[in-house]
């Protein structure tokens, strides 16, 4: 996977501040432009509903987003501590929309983003942002919640290489895990990262036979490259109960550096499964989820 360009969304709440500095880690790494995006969201703002007249209503939006210019450079000036490739960029529209957009222009191959935003709302839930982004963004989406657990590969505050010792992939055999497969596959590559397959049984324990878990551990094995299934590197596991909940404590047993799921689209049933699982891992869950659709 060549990582050329990676468009990182800044709204300069803390939870942007934790994603920027991550987003530096990877581009540094890679070689990769980062592009730090501002989105300066006019409808949001009730100056607005102030202008009488069409040339203040003008005069408005300009001063906001020269205002949001000046913004994101003392941001960029005040967490940049990277040689980098660097393109500020602010922009007026829907977060979503013009985040999106701004992937597609730049033909970014992934972006990084905060869960949470300053809304109150988005405090409280993932938030309608980065749930579309990630559902239909053109490229793989790296999702930084809550601070990860204390180690040499998280791409501390202090500013060391991002790195990554051990990738967790959630493996359900459907195409959208396939393909979060192929992109940990590439990254534990590139960073001679450890990878755990990681299939959960979702029911009663005394339902599940071993019979179950060994064939599943099978259909896992099967998944892992030919001339690595007797590498060291590569490991699968079964858990039993609810797939969030043993997603989150497993990466947290293992200090997993980074977990990759699959999300599909919008539809009811994947609404459902993904406020269950993907949702909820993001929530719970103490590492970077890299979430990757077809």
């Amino acid at each position: 996977m060549e990582l050329k360009l990676i468009v990182c969304p800044v709204d300069f709440s803390e939870f942007s501040v934790k994603a920027y500095r991550h987003a530096l880690s990877v581009a540094e790494h890679y070689r990769a432009k980062l592009l730090a995006l501002h989105v300066v969201e006019l409808y949001r703002h009730p100056s607005l509903g102030f202008a009488v007249s069409p040339s203040l209503y003008d005069q408005t939006c300009d001063a906001l987003c020269e205002n949001g210019r000046q913004q994101l450079h003392d941001f960029v000036n005040k967490h940049t501590d990277k040689e980098i490739q660097l393109q500020m960029v602010v922009t007026t529209g829907m977060a979503a929309d013009a985040i999106l957009s701004a992937a597609q222009a730049h033909d970014a191959g992934g972006i990084v983003m905060g869960t949470h935003g300053r809304r109150g709302f988005d405090r409280l839930m993932l938030g309608s942002v980065t749930d579309r982004v990630m559902r239909t963004a053109p490229c793989p989406v790296l999702v930084v919640g809550k601070s990860p657990h204390e180690s040499a590969a998280t791409g501390e505050e202090q500013g060391r290489i991002h790195r990554l010792i051990h990738i967790l992939v959630c493996a359900d055999f459907s195409r959208d895990s396939e393909q979060a497969l192929k992109y940990a596959l590439s990254a534990r590559e590139e960073y001679d990262a450890e990878l755990t397959l990681l299939h959960v049984l979702e029911g009663p324990t005394s339902k599940i036979g071993k019979e179950t878990e060994s064939a599943v551990t099978e259909k896992l094995n099967q998944l892992i490259p030919a001339d690595a299934r007797k590498s060291h590197k590569f490991k699968t596991a079964v858990r039993v109960g609810k797939p969030y909940q043993q997603i989150v404590e497993f990466a947290q047993q293992t200090q997993a550096d980074m977990v990759a799921m699959g999300v599909r689209g919008r539809g009811a049933l994947d609404v459902a499964v993904f406020g269950s699982t993907t949702y909820r891992v993001m929530q719970l869950g103490t590492c970077p989820v890299l979430v990757v659709h077809r």
